[in-house]
């Protein structure tokens, strides 16, 4: 079945332009996926975009997952609660535009709706713009969380660019 779904691609220019979650509950810590665990990423894909209607990964091999996530200008990071998987987000450097583009961000559905996507996303922005980057930015679509654009919107992220495209979902 063919859907038309609008999507929106946003952008920041400078760290100084976030405007940063308060988030202060010391239970939820970021951590950099180092070495690469491909399990972890397709475990996040696979749960986070179950409600959104993200399949293209779905019919990656083991090794495509494996060639992907050992790249070298992916960085990916993971939202924990205690010790408990909370949340995630890919950053995808680029490096000759020193553009670095939030490939994935999301939170496990019993995280969501606690104001946790706005911590995360300032924690994605804030490690993107870590080493001279120009540009962050990302593309969201009306599949995606019903407050994902808000929050984009709300962290200073403004849109450069608008579609509508049809999608079998």
């Amino acid at each position: 079945m063919s859907r038309l779904i609008d999507r929106n691609y946003l952008e920041i220019n400078s760290v100084a332009d976030l405007k940063e979650s308060n988030f202060v509950s010391n239970d939820y810590f970021l951590t950099l996926v180092n070495p690469c665990n491909f399990q972890l990423n397709k475990f996040f894909y696979k749960n986070i975009g179950k409600k959104h209607h993200w399949k293209d990964r779905l019919v990656w091999s083991d090794e495509k997952w494996i060639s992907y996530v050992s790249d070298n200008n992916l960085n990916t990071y993971i939202l924990k609660y205690k010790e408990d998987l909370a949340g995630y987000f890919e950053l995808l450097i680029h490096k000759n535009s020193r553009d670095v583009e939030i490939a994935y961000l999301g939170l496990l559905e019993e995280y969501q709706n606690k104001k946790l996507g706005s911590y995360l996303l300032s924690k994605a922005i804030k490690e993107a713009f870590f080493n001279r980057t120009k540009r962050v930015w990302v593309h969201t679509c009306s599949l995606d969380h019903r407050n994902a654009l808000n929050n984009y919107l709300s962290r200073g992220m403004k849109i450069f660019k608008k579609e509508t495209i049809s999608i079998n979902i």
